[in-house]
């Protein structure tokens, strides 16, 4: 029984600590990207998610639940899940999208892009970047949104603006 505090406590604040190194380097590559806080919040968000799942599975662990049981548990959940997002894969591939692009890619917000596409090329300022989708603004003034993966998927000309 004392182990098992023990391993909870150490368990608990590698959680945390882990929590506060993954805030700073958000909250370091907002500022030096120059980035909207909105956005930090998000990304924060999602690595918290994954922080959490991995911490209630060692907690599960530690405290002596039936590894198969786990095993059967997390398999129906990621088997629930993945129906879930197969039926809208594209979620999956913005939000993935939406974390690359928050961590490294050239494109920041008020550059002026164009989209190069066979059949419709799309140039305007980016004027939001949120984890599912881009905007822009035409010089037309029209506001287009456009999934977070086409900013990955297309070949992208930018320039910024002063």
């Amino acid at each position: 029984m004392e182990i098992r505090l023990i391993e909870t406590i150490s368990i608990v604040l590698v959680y945390f600590l882990l929590r506060l190194i993954v805030a700073k380097v958000i909250l370091k590559t907002v500022e030096r990207s120059l980035m909207q806080k909105r956005r930090a919040k998000l990304i924060l968000k999602a690595f918290s998610i994954i922080l959490a799942i991995i911490f209630i599975t060692s907690l599960f662990l530690i405290w002596g639940v039936n590894q198969s049981d786990l095993v059967l548990f997390l398999g129906s959940f990621l088997a629930i899940l993945g129906m879930a997002f197969f039926a809208q894969w594209s979620i999956l591939s913005n939000i993935t999208s939406g974390i690359i692009l928050f961590f490294n890619h050239p494109v920041k917000l008020d550059d002026t892009i164009s989209i190069m596409d066979k059949e419709f090329n799309i140039e305007g300022r980016v004027s939001d970047i949120s984890l599912f989708f881009v905007s822009l603004k035409t010089k037309e003034g029209k506001q287009i949104t456009l999934p977070s993966n086409i900013l990955l998927q297309k070949m992208i000309m930018h320039s910024k603006d002063d």
